[in-house]
């Protein structure tokens, strides 16, 4: 906030001379007497006359208007003393502190500043007749916010050694509410569908917390401003506001508002003519002006054509269009005839591109990335597609351009492209506890731009209840300069699925992978990979549904199951997102496919797409929608000793926690372990029955089932789907929108087991088949809804989440709270 700096009036506090109106006299010496702080030296050079010029009264007068505007003095006086002159100043006092006392609604730091701006500052010499003027400022910005019964008091303490020490005493008050706004002439819209417009209310729900009553000038000047908007966008080209009366109560806590409105009548569009040197592009911009003859006018529409062909033309060279409507108004007709004014402009030329604030990255990880060339002409599409570019590395913050005319040229332009970097490397961390899963951690480190280069490496090494695990990875986005990107990875895991929320098995793996990826266009790219990997299964549970697998595969005497197997996968993707971190606006899809090469162990495929679009909300983007997909198959193919090949059960799809179905405890969504218990004993069947079904598919004369509620199992098929609405944080300022987001979410899907064959259980008792529900059935979904909030942190991006289901299946496990660490979203 800055107040009006006054210059104040030079007046003459004293003058005494001697035989001033006699005679002018000869200086013979000048003594300057009473100067303190103000070198001797310093004061002669701001006295216009020297020894030996002959002095009038003029020039006393001169001398005494020099001296005050030197602003080191506040009084003088000039006297004669033979041929002497003699000159008596009294210096300005030196302000040696500033306090502030009852200011709430202005920071010490707003003050400092403005005070600053008014030359008012430590360690300079106060100027007393400033201070009216700033208390007039203080007490008029208090008035503009409804504060009319503010005061701002300074005060002077005077201190040794001519300085004083300055004080502002403030008394706030509350500030003035609406007690109601009265519009006035309005017939073709109600008063409340006008007011709902409006930026100040007269009237606030007694369950809105957080709205207010209170008066704001400027506020009431924007709510006049969207009044001329609403009425001009549907045709009323005339509309005024004839008067405003803003009345305020005795008390000076409430103010009554009435807006005197002159509606005027509907105009339609007579004809929309171009002129201007255009004729190169008549044709095109003819098709892109969306007036027609016999609309109505529309004043929003007249706006977006002045912007839509400033932006056509900025596409062909033209950085400096200008696009203005001159409307001639017949008011005989009621008709408007738009005057469309192009001046294009000279074409021009980028000289030279300027990146500025990438401390880590090299300017090469940013130059690859634009598609404004230089040498060009200056392409407005090209260049904001650059800023997306930029966006999406997911190196930086925030990514600015600016258009610099180069000097002594009117053809010519730098693009200085502005970026503020943030913590490439993430601490990648999950942290919980729960009364099953006890407690966990994750720990990880990744580099997304290494040295600077844009490659990722990743050293991960995971830790807790259920997992060890150390990966290793690097990916370089251009090992070619046509965009060709190339990465690998080696692993090693040892995995307790028991632990995880999961049917109870250990994994040992290990594996090394490596890709290639092809840009198909500047939002697409496809991908080739081939892994090796090798998986050691032991303590496996043999529930029933992994039996056949079991069998099929042969476990060794010690009940474990090892596979070798070469994978060859594929995938593509596009992504249009404006920003990799905290997206607002655009898509992003892809596809990922997998299978194992014929001749493997395990013969299976696995498919997997996911897609992401964001809607803004808001021109701002401080409101925008994000719906989300996540589907998933496989399988197994071919055959082994006269059976099908299964699908690992180890790949299964699995559903819960964040990123999935928030709500529920990670991994516990869809088909449970089923075990079976009966008079005879526990497997006493031939196993090659429950593959083959040539008899009854249970083992022995179970009259017993059991369906565990605390063993997920995953299946080979899921569907997910997400609407998330991100809106501004509360309590947190607007600033920090670009590192903090809340978001409110509706989320369902299910996970199911396309194998499972529901029927083969009717033959147990009705008692028992009842705690079976049908894994099968893609429709038993669950849903869920809540709100969560996500904070790109110095450790990385970290999830709150608090949720509720809205839909349920029996047995499934909740979790209303859940915290994580670098998560991606």
């Amino acid at each position: 906030m800055k107040f009006s700096k006054l210059l104040a009036p030079i007046a003459l506090l004293g003058t005494s001379f001697s035989s001033l109106a006699a005679e002018p006299f000869t200086v013979t010496d000048i003594r300057i007497q009473g100067l303190q702080r103000v070198a001797l030296g310093a004061a002669l050079l701001n006295t216009p006359v020297k020894v030996g010029d002959v002095v009038t009264d003029a020039d006393v007068a001169r001398i005494i208007k020099t001296l005050y505007r030197s602003t080191n003095f506040e009084d003088i006086q000039v006297f004669r003393d033979e041929g002497m002159l003699v000159i008596k100043v009294k210096e300005r006092p030196t302000i040696s502190a500033i306090n502030f006392d009852g200011n709430k609604d202005l920071k010490e730091e707003q003050l400092s500043e403005s005070l600053t701006g008014s030359g008012i500052k430590l360690g300079e010499p106060l100027d007393r007749t400033l201070l009216t003027e700033i208390e007039k400022g203080l007490e008029d910005f208090y008035y503009s916010v409804g504060k009319y019964s503010a005061s701002v008091e300074a005060s002077i303490t005077p201190l040794a050694r001519n300085r004083i020490e300055l004080n502002f005493k403030f008394k706030e008050g509350d500030a003035a509410s609406i007690k109601q706004i009265n519009l006035v002439g309005n017939s073709v819209f109600s008063d409340e569908e006008l007011k709902e417009t409006f930026e100040l209310s007269d009237y606030t729900a007694w369950w809105n917390f957080f709205g207010e009553q209170k008066y704001q000038k400027q506020k009431l000047q924007g709510d006049i401003e969207t009044l001329e908007s609403f009425y001009k966008d549907r045709g009323y080209i005339r509309f005024k506001v004839d008067s405003t009366q803003v009345s305020m109560t005795p008390d000076k806590k409430g103010l009554y508002i009435a807006l005197n409105l002159d509606e005027g009548e509907i105009y339609k569009i007579k004809d929309v003519n171009l002129i201007g040197d255009i004729e190169k592009y008549r044709e095109i911009i003819e098709r892109l002006i969306p007036m027609k003859e016999g609309d109505t006018y529309n004043g929003a529409a007249v706006t977006f054509t002045e912007e839509r062909l400033s932006r056509f033309l900025g596409n062909y060279g033209y950085a400096f269009p200008k696009v203005t409507t001159f409307p001639e108004i017949d008011d005989e007709t009621k008709e408007v005839t738009l005057n469309l004014n192009i001046e294009p402009g000279a074409r021009v030329y980028v000289n030279e591109i300027r990146f500025v604030g990438n401390y880590d990255t090299s300017d090469e990880v940013l130059r690859r990335e634009m598609l404004q060339l230089e040498g060009s002409w200056l392409n407005n599409s090209k260049l904001e597609g650059s800023k997306n570019y930029l966006n999406r590395l997911g190196f930086f913050e925030e990514v600015e351009t600016e258009v610099i005319p180069v000097a002594g040229s009117d053809d010519r332009v730098d693009v200085e492209v502005k970026v503020k970097e943030t913590p490439s490397g993430s601490f990648n961390a999950a942290v919980g506890y729960g009364s099953y899963g006890g407690l966990s951690l994750q720990l990880g480190v990744t580099q997304n731009n290494w040295l600077g280069t844009g490659n990722r490496v990743g050293v991960n090494f995971n830790t807790n209840k259920y997992q060890k695990n150390i990966n290793i990875s690097y990916r370089d986005p251009y090992i070619t300069h046509e965009g060709i990107s190339g990465g690998a990875n080696i692993y090693w895991s040892e995995y307790d699925a028991g632990n995880a929320n999961l049917a109870r098995y250990n994994n040992k793996s290990y594996g090394v992978g490596f890709d290639l990826g092809f840009p198909i266009n500047p939002v697409s790219r496809v991908s080739l990979g081939l892994a090796y990997r090798h998986n050691d299964i032991s303590e496996l549970n043999q529930y029933e549904q992994v039996k056949p697998f079991y069998e099929v595969y042969g476990g060794r005497n010690n009940g474990d199951i090892a596979f070798d197997n070469f994978e060859i996968s594929a995938g593509w993707s596009r992504t249009t997102l404006n920003r990799a971190r905290f997206p607002t606006e655009g898509s992003n899809a892809t596809f990922n496919g997998k299978m194992t090469i014929p001749g493997s162990e395990i013969q299976y495929f696995r498919l997997a797409f996911e897609s992401r679009h964001y809607f803004p909300l808001s021109d701002d983007h401080r409101y925008s929608l994000m719906g989300k997909v996540k589907l998933g198959y496989g399988n197994g193919y071919g055959e082994v000793d006269g059976n099908d090949h299964l699908f690992a059960f180890n790949e299964n799809f699995r559903a819960g926690g964040p990123g999935s179905l928030r709500g529920f405890k990670a991994n516990t969504v869809g088909p449970k372990a089923i075990y079976l218990q009966g008079g005879g004993e526990q497997g006493s069947g031939s196993p090659i029955d429950i593959i083959t079904g040539q008899s009854s598919i249970l083992y022995g004369d179970p009259s017993t089932i059991a369906v565990s509620n605390y063993s997920a199992i995953g299946g080979n098929a899921q569907a997910l789907a997400t609407l998330e609405l991100f809106v501004p944080t509360p309590f947190v300022d607007e600033g920090a929108g670009s590192s903090v987001r809340t978001s409110l979410f509706v989320e369902g899907g299910n996970v199911w087991d396309t194998e499972f064959n529901y029927d083969r259980y009717r033959q147990l008792a009705e008692t028992e088949f009842e705690k079976i529900y049908d894994f099968s059935d893609p429709k038993e979904f669950r849903a869920s809804y809540g709100i969560s909030v996500q904070w790109l942190s110095p450790m990385g991006p970290m999830v709150f989440s608090l949720a509720r289901p809205l839909r349920e299946v029996e047995g499934d496990r909740l979790e209303v709270f859940s915290f994580n660490i670098g998560t991606t979203f």
